[in-house]
């Protein structure tokens, strides 16, 4: 089952200048407990804005860059690619940017999206959820606190069977 993970604003804003716009720990706290143990599908750039690559977890960088090599991943130069080479495992996940979601829109089976529940000006987007083709199968609303500056919705989607 591919599953893509990421958090997203109202307006569908990721991020902004190769970083997030917000700050909300329990998110991250989440996202490393799904991701842990699988292999992790995501750009360039989303792989260069690391310290370093993530604990447990394997790396698969899509790239147009054929030269690209860095020791802390996998390189490959489609969406297709990485899942080939992530086939041995039950769930990998695409983390993004916005460009590998939407390449992997159509390869994925559920979608675990963080809504922020405020709206950002950005430059990398999520793509639009089709009703037509998900169905909503929970939702976790979360006020903000002294923790989070922002109220936030873990929502789960299921791709629809056609």
């Amino acid at each position: 089952m591919v599953t893509i993970i990421a958090a997203a604003a109202e307006n569908n804003t990721l991020g902004k200048d190769n970083d997030l716009v917000w700050h909300l720990p329990d998110d991250f706290k989440r996202f490393k407990n799904l991701t842990t143990g699988h292999h992790i599908i995501m750009g360039r750039k989303t792989f260069e804005t690391f310290p370093r690559p993530l604990p447990n977890r394997t790396h698969i960088v899509v790239t147009r860059q054929k030269d690209y090599r860095n020791a802390g991943c996998i390189t490959v130069h489609s969406v297709e690619e990485a899942l080939k080479l992530a086939r041995g495992d039950d769930q990998p996940f695409i983390i993004g940017g916005g460009e590998i979601y939407r390449l992997g829109m159509p390869h994925t089976d559920k979608i675990e999206l963080t809504r922020v529940h405020a709206n950002f000006e950005g430059d990398t987007f999520f793509p639009e959820i089709d009703p037509e083709q998900w169905e909503l199968t929970a939702s976790e609303y979360h006020p903000g606190d002294e923790r989070h500056k922002y109220d936030f919705t873990y929502l789960t989607y299921i791709k629809k069977s056609r």
